[in-house]
């Protein structure tokens, strides 16, 4: 039954959010005059395909459609910040520096983590506490980068945006009228969260870490690139399964700290940033009605079966 909830998420942008359904997406950005604009698309191909719903390889398939939709969204909020929204920043720039962001990330979250506790290996008499020390230590970095990187100002407008992605996801949830006064009242936090996610990465980086054991180093090295996919995957089952089972006491213990976590990443939104997440979901919500209605014509078209 659970696997029957639409799930509906996005991303924060400059001076945006981008609002994913399942076949749509949408990003609203506030204008430097202060007018909203939108830019909304339909999804096919992996993004909306039966493959995405295959558990496991999905989260995979999620991990990639979040980088490459997220960069589109960027894309698009970037020219809307510099009030040239059909030209500015081009895309083969913004691929290089995801790239280079990517290669980045793998070096500095998995692979430091791994060099840096790596001498303990003959001190502590466990591979598995040196995994746990690692994961530790991969643990403070994340949470060290997401911090710091909140002290700038554009990046905390930016936090402010994703909270108000948060709390517009959690009064739709809840059948709350899309109104400001009515969304502020949710929290800035959500269970399915990408900082969440990455909690839980590390979290999971620990036990698929320990199954590769004590090999050579160069070995360990690139299992902690190659199982990155393999983390992901694992990591977005648990997170949709704290998500299908949001309500049991369960699950809020389990999902208090990766909940806490969020502090960093979400800041309280203003009303006027809550009306473009508003925005962004309700483009979202018509085109996925409009998408259902054609479906239904064509089936009520069709010729009846021999």
């Amino acid at each position: 039954m659970a696997d029957k909830r639409v799930y509906y998420g996005g991303q924060a942008v400059l001076e945006g959010v981008m609002i994913r359904g399942p076949r749509t997406m949408a990003v609203a950005c506030r204008r430097p005059d202060g007018e909203i604009t939108v830019h909304k698309e339909r999804l096919g191909g992996v993004y909306a395909g039966p493959v995405r719903r295959i558990p496991f390889i999905r989260g995979a398939i999620v991990m990639w459609e979040t980088l490459a939709l997220g960069i589109r969204a960027l894309i698009f909020s970037s020219n809307v910040a510099m009030g040239e929204e059909e030209k500015g920043v081009e895309s083969g720039s913004m691929w290089a520096t995801a790239i280079i962001s990517l290669v980045v990330v793998a070096a500095l979250f998995f692979v430091l983590p791994l060099v840096a506790t790596g001498w303990l290996e003959g001190v502590a008499g466990s591979h598995l506490a040196v995994i746990v020390i690692e994961g530790a230590f991969r643990l403070g970095l994340v949470v060290a980068y997401v911090g710091l990187i909140g002290l700038v100002p554009d990046v905390r407008r930016v936090y402010e945006y994703h909270g108000a992605e948060h709390k517009t996801i959690h009064a739709m949830e809840h059948g709350e009228p899309m109104e400001p006064a009515r969304i502020q009242k949710y929290p800035t936090a959500h269970v399915r969260c990408g900082t969440s996610f990455l909690l839980t990465v590390v979290v999971v980086s620990i036990f698929v870490f320990a199954v590769v054991g004590n090999a050579e180093i160069w070995l360990r090295i690139l299992s902690r690139v190659v199982l990155i996919p393999v983390i992901a995957a694992i990591s977005y089952e648990v997170i949709r399964l704290g998500g299908a089972f949001e309500k049991s006491p369960v699950t809020h213990v389990l999902m208090w700290p990766n909940l806490a976590l969020q502090a960093l990443t979400t800041k309280q939104p203003d009303d006027g940033q809550v009306q473009v997440a508003v925005r962004a979901l309700e483009e979202v919500l018509r085109a996925e009605e409009s998408i259902s209605v054609e479906a239904r014509r064509a089936t009520e078209a069709a010729p009846p079966l021999d």
